[in-house]
């Protein structure tokens, strides 16, 4: 079978690979190792293109049809591996930035386009001069994070030590500050193509994703087109003056907003498959399968034709599971409790936890969004009482 090469691992990435006819190759990073009997190569920083190349040519792969990245960390170095081996895809490794650096993707947008102020960090920046330029509080993170790790909203000078402490020895391009926005918080699940949107959909989150990186339960669902058009007009045309600007190749993507009074607000976008069980949810919701574009543009193929439920039945949303601190809490005690579309929650000892301290997930679905609301708020008290 024609190889894949992935940097990075999800199982459900896996699954869609094999089931195309391709074998996975992946470049991995400890802890997040693929399973026993999978193919995998490790190296120590899945951003370092130098040694993602080492580790490929290294690895003497027959019949490469293509170059992906499972995330937002990867995609940097599948750009510079397909432009090092001839392979289809995107290969502008330099555009590719605009979507990793948050300074240089915000900096990039015209100012039409509403988004918070945001600066990079040298050593030897003062509170007080973030302060005065960003305003009081204001947000220290990654310039090139993902999924709110090492995020901070900045109060005082001692809230400031705390939120460089994961820096000891930062660059003057490794952190960036931004003005603090206090609104709630949206993200698109979309394809672009051909200098447009070619499918996209509006989710909601239970709560921020700051909020789940610091201890809560991350759950988002699939937002109802028809309670919601004026706000799906105000996000196309968001999203699509953003990605016009940035020269957006073509790409599955995932843009954040912040929903206001008076608008929309970008966040950031960046150019890789949803996160979580967001994809499930898409599908299960409108019939597409995300990666299955994502395998389609890597293999050269450009963006498939998407056909799409126009006005779905159910809505579905999913939970990423803490484990339980006493370790009591199982799998029959949700399926007994609630009604679930899908769910996994092993309960021995020792589970591997994932983003957002995650050990497993449910999926819920209703024909009706408060109603679906309802019971994802029902779980994660649920999942936090245990």
């Amino acid at each position: 079978m024609p190889a894949m090469i992935v940097i990075g691992y999800r199982d459900d990435l896996d699954r869609a690979l094999r089931n195309r006819g391709l074998s996975p190759f992946y470049i991995a990073q400890r802890p997040a190792l693929p399973p026993q009997g999978i193919d995998f190569t490790v190296v120590s920083d899945i951003e370092n293109a130098h040694e993602i190349l080492r580790a490929v040519l290294a690895a003497r792969i027959d019949d490469v049809a293509g170059v992906l990245s499972c995330h937002e960390m990867g995609v940097f170095g599948a750009a510079y591996l397909r432009q090092q081996l001839g392979l289809p895809g995107n290969t502008d490794s330099r555009k590719v930035l605009d979507f990793r650096d948050k300074y240089l993707q915000k900096n990039g947008l015209p100012s039409r386009v509403r988004r918070a102020r945001c600066r990079y960090v040298p050593s030897g920046t003062s509170f007080e001069e973030l302060a005065t330029e960003l305003g009081d509080p204001f947000v220290i993170k990654p310039a090139n994070g993902g999924g709110s790790l090492r995020t901070k909203i900045v109060r005082s000078p001692a809230d400031y030590e705390l939120a460089l402490n994961p820096f000891p020895d930062r660059s003057d391009v490794a952190v960036v500050a931004e003005s603090f926005h206090d609104a709630p918080e949206i993200y698109i699940d979309g394809v672009w193509g051909d200098g447009g949107l070619r499918w996209w959909t509006l989710v909601g989150y239970h709560a921020s994703p700051l909020s789940a990186a610091q201890g809560g339960v991350m759950a988002a669902y699939v937002m109802d087109r028809r309670l919601h058009t004026e706000l799906y007009e105000q996000a196309e045309a968001l999203a699509t003056d953003a990605l016009s600007s940035l020269e957006t190749p073509d790409c599955v993507f995932h843009l954040e907003m912040f929903e206001d009074a008076d608008g929309l607000t970008f966040g950031e976008c960046a150019l890789r498959l949803p996160g979580g069980l967001s994809p499930r949810c898409d599908e299960l919701t409108y019939g597409v399968n995300l990666f299955d574009v994502e395998i389609s543009l890597a293999l050269g193929e450009g963006v498939p034709r998407i056909e799409s439920v126009e006005n779905p039945e159910r809505f579905h949303a999913h939970i990423l599971l803490r484990p339980s601190a006493n370790g009591t809490v199982t799998q029959a005690d949700y399926e007994r409790t609630f009604e679930l579309d899908e769910i996994s929650y092993p309960s021995a000892p020792g589970a591997r936890v994932g983003p957002y301290g995650m050990v497993g997930y449910a999926i819920v679905s209703d024909a009706d969004e408060p109603t679906l609301q309802k019971k994802i708020e029902e779980i994660v008290r649920f999942n936090e009482a245990s």
